[in-house]
């Protein structure tokens, strides 16, 4: 296993007890999802966007790179069929062609595999994208460049898409409020 796979290994060891939460991009838009179909859950930690899109008729492959969150989600599904959950390095992975009704990203930024996912999705699929941006007004999140959004930039990384929902609070007004360190956005493929 490389350092990657051990780091979050050792952050989900450690992480007993809750139940996992859902994106709030997609906890808040639920209502876009389609009622059945194919969905993605890239990166998906703990499985919290996985768990419900399951919940609302999708059968979901839920990838990340921790063997130790993978377990987890395998644990709590050994009842469900419609969620399939594999250890993959998500930066290597291979993704069909408009294979996907829906895709979900939380709290995950690698730049060159936009276009793998803009290409997976199938007509008219989805996108539901959240992650850190540059713009901070408390101490969250990576504090790594690479690993954090410019202004605007999901709309310039999917501007292939049709914008459904966009939103970055930014630093602007009570910055106790609001969406604050990340930034959301819903896609659609044409």
């Amino acid at each position: 296993m490389d350092d990657l796979g051990q780091k979050w290994d050792a952050i989900y060891r450690q992480r007993e007890g809750n139940d996992p939460e859902p994106a709030t991009v997609l906890s808040q838009y639920t209502h876009l999802l389609p009622t059945t179909g194919l969905a993605l859950d890239l990166a998906c930690g703990l499985g919290g966007n996985a768990f419900l899109l399951a919940q609302h008729g999708l059968c979901v492959d839920a990838w990340d790179i921790s063997s130790v969150a993978i377990e987890k989600i395998k644990k709590e599904t050994s009842h469900l069929t419609q969620i399939n959950a594999e250890v993959t390095d998500v930066a290597q992975a291979k993704l069909a062609n408009n294979h996907y009704d829906v895709i979900v990203v939380s709290r995950f930024l690698d730049r060159q595999i936009v276009p793998k996912l803009i290409s997976a999705l199938k007509p008219q699929g989805l996108i539901f994208y959240q992650t850190f941006t540059l713009a901070k007004s408390h101490a969250s999140g990576p504090s790594n460049p690479r690993f954090l959004l410019r202004r605007n930039e999901l709309l310039s990384l999917f501007s292939e898409l049709i914008t459904v929902i966009y939103r970055e609070d930014g630093n602007i007004g009570n910055t106790q409020l609001g969406l604050r360190n990340e930034a959301m956005l819903v896609a659609q493929k044409p």
